[in-house]
């Protein structure tokens, strides 16, 4: 069977537990959905609908795919991991636009429809072959995409903190959980983008681990945050307009 040997930790070695701390530390993703799911059912009734529990629900997809990639490292197990977090990230992407910056339903989808074709673009990107010729000699780089593959999220943060932005202007409570959220994500990329430049930095007892593995915990921290600047002021739009 195929496998795909993409980080520092597997190296070359197909074994099942070759990742155990990029495996293991999916269990991020659980707690993040754990504790963002007592959060909501602690909200008034009502407050919150399907939408936001869809959310709460692909954080534990993300951790769940996350971890049979990082075990199995099949093609197959590799869509189960990227599948939820670009489902995750075009939904909230939705959620923001309509509820926190309130625009019209279609605006919503017009926006959503031009977020994903960026991510699409910025994930099909290649660093070797003439398209960003000079990028090619820094190390980082190398590969056949940019970034260690981790351009694709790029325009996530910039999304992130772009929303954050705006919310601050408006005074939106939200702005301060999805701008710390941006600056999570911001060095969970930088970690995920080194994982192979400093592979034998990061070692324990001889045995290199890379920097995945803290891409899964500051990634975990970033949907937490999203999913409670969601949680706690999801209603805020709606609750000042049927109160004036």
């Amino acid at each position: 069977m195929e496998k795909i040997f993409s980080y520092c930790e597997r190296g070359f070695n197909p074994a099942f537990w070759a990742e155990p701390l990029n495996a293991l530390t999916n269990l991020g993703f659980i707690l993040a959905f754990a504790v963002a799911l007592y959060a909501v059912l602690h909200r008034p009734k009502g407050e919150h609908g399907t939408w936001m529990y869809f959310l709460i629900f692909t954080v534990f997809a993300i951790g769940v795919g996350s971890f049979l990639f990082h075990t199995l490292a099949t093609p197959q197990a590799a869509l189960a991991d990227v599948i939820p977090i670009s489902i995750f990230m075009l939904t909230y992407f939705a959620y923001a636009m309509q509820r926190f910056l309130n625009l019209h339903w279609v605006l919503t989808i017009l926006a959503t429809a031009g977020f994903f074709a960026i991510l699409q673009a910025a994930g099909d990107l290649r660093c070797s072959g003439g398209e960003i010729d000079f990028l090619r000699q820094v190390p980082a780089f190398k590969g056949t995409r940019c970034l260690n593959g981790s351009l694709g999220y790029v325009p996530a943060f910039g999304a992130m903190g772009l929303i954050g932005g705006l919310l601050a202007l408006k005074g939106h409570p939200a702005a301060r959980w999805v701008l710390a959220a941006a600056l999570a994500f911001a060095i969970s990329l930088t970690f995920r983008t080194f994982d192979r430049e400093w592979c034998w930095i990061f070692s324990i007892e001889g045995r290199a681990i890379g920097t995945h593995f803290i891409w899964h915990l500051l990634n975990s921290l970033t949907l937490f945050l999203l999913l409670m600047g969601a949680i706690r002021h999801g209603a805020y739009n709606r609750n000042r307009i049927e109160s004036a």
